[in-house]
């Protein structure tokens, strides 16, 4: 339950991080306000000498977060892909947090195996190896099935990782329940919400059976894109806690030597990780949510292999739209075009200056425009973007949080591949096509089918709806005073006369052509 026994947990936090030295580091980066600085040395410094020591061998705030547990090693974790909100060197050291953490033994891997499949690992696998990557909440190991030879991956979550997240997230939420009324300021950053949407995600990669699902309507959504590849789950050797796919065979995305040896063309590998990424956002509504160079490999034929699927992002259509119009709007520079469509979703209020709104939208645009292909970054962008928006009132909308986390990391994935990359004109492509496909004419025809179809399919119902609700409109019309229903009728008659009139007019008008 959220309440105070939370502080001891945050004391501990604050304890650690001053202890390892990643106080000062982590507020810094942060550029944290003064009370909530206050707050974090009133629970470290004091109480440093109860905090976990961590490994000495790790950067200070990886040492911490590595220290405290999974759900931390989690936020670690995001916010290694935002360089835009930590700075560069931070996002550097937590970058280590994707899939280097120390394992646990091969013996409880294989326990964990034999209790969720039902049969011991040596009936499943004829080879069976040590860790080969271990992250916050799974550890993988390559092993080869004992029915037909092929090769697999299979993921294994941690032992005791649901008690372990449950503790941790309770007192993210209490932290933030703190942090807004510490800094009223922060509830437009909606604290409490983050964290909210943060738990939904994190729970569901503890239950592998839904990873498995979701690689497989992935694989279904991309089944005809050119240059990619998917591992597709085995569902017979899988379960909640035990995920068997196919092993995905390539050269990881950040070998860059290796890849270049390997006679790969890094600079298009760039430009399509992006296109692929905006496609199946814009496309599909459903998306890769945690592309990070450990979770991308290149196969021998130069398809992209994607694999692990525990963090999917989904938007819903109208969402793909005002995204698609935002981003057409700064790609040609029409400024006005993106403030429009910001009041029209509602994503800035209605008594603001529009004009205005879009003048500070040429602000956050031109420089960045005015930027060689090497400086042009739909990163800065979001960044900038977030100050004018603070500004003219916009609240964080968490159901755009992962969309535009995972733009981050894409573009730091490209720019590795292609310092040179020009994000807006390999993403320009994508765009373009997805607006002629989805707001244009054809779009629109579309649009009027599928209403056709839902009025078609409610249309038997009715009959019986007028009947079960007209007595009782007829009979609160009754109760009202005759004035009124005077009135309404002389309406009523009002209304017919001039639709008669409109009526005859059209057709003489008809008539005379």
């Amino acid at each position: 339950m959220r309440g105070p026994h939370n502080i001891w947990r945050l004391i501990r936090t604050g304890a650690t991080f001053e202890r390892t030295g990643a106080m000062k580091v982590a507020l810094d980066a942060l550029n944290a306000p003064p009370r909530v600085r206050a707050a974090a040395r009133i629970l470290g410094w004091p109480f440093a000498w109860l905090g976990y020591k961590g490994d000495p061998n790790l950067p200070p705030v990886t040492r911490a977060i590595t220290a405290l547990g999974p759900a931390y090693v989690k936020f670690g974790q995001i916010l290694s892909t935002r360089p835009d909100v930590v700075g560069v060197e931070l996002a550097n050291q937590l970058s280590m947090l994707q899939d280097r953490l120390p394992p646990f033994a091969t013996a409880r891997a294989r326990q964990t195996i034999a209790e969720a499949v039902g049969r011991p690992v040596d009936e499943l696998f004829t080879e069976f190896s040590d860790s080969v990557a271990a992250a916050s909440i799974a550890q993988v190991h390559r092993a080869r099935r004992a029915d037909n030879g092929r090769e697999v991956a299979v993921k294994v979550l941690r032992p005791g990782i649901e008690s372990a997240f449950r503790r941790d997230i309770d007192a993210f939420h209490f932290a933030a329940d703190m942090i807004e009324r510490l800094s009223p300021g922060s509830r437009r950053l909606r604290p409490r919400d983050v964290i909210s949407h943060f738990e939904s995600v994190v729970t569901g990669e503890l239950d592998l059976r839904l990873e498995a699902a979701s690689a497989s309507e992935f694989s279904e959504n991309t089944a005809r894109d050119e240059g990619m590849a998917v591992p597709m789950p085995h569902w017979h050797l899988s379960a909640r806690r035990v995920l068997t796919s196919d092993w995905a065979e390539g050269i990881p995305m950040g070998d860059l030597a290796g890849l270049r040896a390997a006679g790969h063309d890094l600079p298009a590998l760039g430009s399509r990780v992006l296109q692929m990424f905006l496609r199946h956002a814009l496309r599909d509504g459903y998306f890769h949510a945690d592309m990070h160079q450990g979770n991308l490999k290149v196969a021998a034929n130069g398809d992209i292999v994607i694999y692990d699927f525990g963090i999917m992002g989904e938007i819903d259509e109208y969402t793909r739209r005002v995204y698609a119009e935002i981003l057409m709007g700064f790609i040609r520079r029409d400024y006005e075009r993106v403030a429009r469509v910001h009041f029209e979703a509602g994503y800035v209020p209605r008594d603001r200056d529009m004009l205005e709104f879009a003048r500070a939208l040429r602000a956050v645009g031109e420089p960045i425009f005015g930027a060689d292909a090497s400086r042009i970054s739909m990163a800065n962008l979001l960044a900038y973007l977030f100050e004018v928006t603070e500004r003219f009132g916009m609240a964080t909308r968490t159901e755009l949080i992962l969309l535009q986390r995972t733009m981050v990391v894409v573009e730091g994935v490209a720019r590795s591949l292609n310092p040179q990359i020009n994000m807006w004109e390999v993403g320009k492509p994508v765009v373009e096509s997805y607006i002629r496909d989805n707001l244009g004419p054809r779009a629109a025809v579309r649009d009027a089918a599928r209403i056709a179809q839902v009025i078609g399919r409610f249309a038997p119902l009715l009959p019986e709806f007028l009947e079960r609700k007209m007595p009782e409109l007829l009979r609160d019309a009754a109760g009202r005073d005759d004035g009124r229903r005077r009135g309404r009728r002389d309406l009523l008659r009002g209304m017919a006369a001039g639709a008669a009139i409109a009526g005859i007019a059209f057709l003489a008008g008809a008539l005379l052509v």
